[in-house]
């Protein structure tokens, strides 16, 4: 279970690199409309002890600093990730936050991305979108392809429609990262390698045609037990026919 400043690492990721982290929810908390049973930050009932978002002005100062001290140290930091302990778009200041951070990266850390990784359940909101389509890296989740499938693995908050989230994703116009965790339960009845979710995912994928596709299997300990992982080889094999047709997929075990 991790528990984030607000400004964290450098850390390595399998994705992004050396990624700078910035948590936008509670340091000792968690927050988040989905309750992932392979989310390595815990089940969100475990995280109720602290809900003090950070304002944008802290966000701002903490980031600043970091950058400052990783320049002078000569450490080369090849993502800003905004991640943590939750959806990092439930920050009300979100917006404002993505304005400071590019000024920063822009003025500190030139050669650095700015990611974002979403659960793109506000994708729809305009303020959301539009900061979101600031940053270097955009990268929206989606897992499972019906609103049955999603609940079994993310148990999102009551209202989500998946069909909204790619509705609201259409607006990228393909510029933007897909991610998809890959994985199976027996408890929970999923398996993102049986046809009705892979099929789905698939039609979804061709119709939103990211630039690029990140898909991945769990990692680290998970709150709910008994999850399996797929290899590389499995998951290289399920998206095959999307690198054939084009598509860039990135796989990590």
């Amino acid at each position: 279970m991790l528990r984030e400043e607000t400004v964290f690492g450098p850390i390595h990721s399998r994705r992004l690199g050396t990624s700078l982290g910035i948590n936008l929810l509670p340091e000792r908390g968690k927050i988040c409309n989905f309750d992932c049973i392979y989310c390595e930050c815990g089940w969100n009932r475990d995280g109720r002890e602290d809900t003090l978002l950070p304002s944008a002005e802290k966000v701002r100062g903490d980031l600043e600093r970091m950058l400052f001290r990783l320049g002078n140290e000569g450490v080369a930091v090849d993502s800003i990730t905004f991640s943590g302990d939750g959806e990092p778009t439930l920050n009300p200041q979100f917006p404002q936050i993505i304005d400071d951070t590019m000024a920063l990266r822009d003025r500190l850390a030139p050669s650095a991305k700015v990611s974002v990784l979403s659960n793109a359940t506000r994708v729809h909101l305009p303020e959301v979108f539009n900061a979101l389509a600031k940053v270097d890296n955009p990268i929206m989740k989606i897992d499972a392809p019906t609103n049955e499938l999603v609940g079994r693995i993310n148990h999102p908050a009551p209202g989500y429609d998946v069909q909204r989230v790619v509705e609201s994703l259409l607006r990228f116009e393909g510029n933007f990262v897909l991610q998809t965790c890959m994985l199976r339960s027996e408890e929970y009845n999923f398996d993102s390698s049986r046809p009705e979710v892979l099929a789905g995912w698939m039609e979804i994928v061709r119709r939103l045609r990211p630039r690029e596709i990140m898909v991945y299997t769990i990692d680290r300990p998970t709150p709910a037990q008994g999850l399996q992982k797929l290899t590389v080889e499995e998951m290289s094999a399920l998206v095959k026919p999307l690198v054939d047709e084009g598509f860039l997929v990135q796989v990590k075990g």
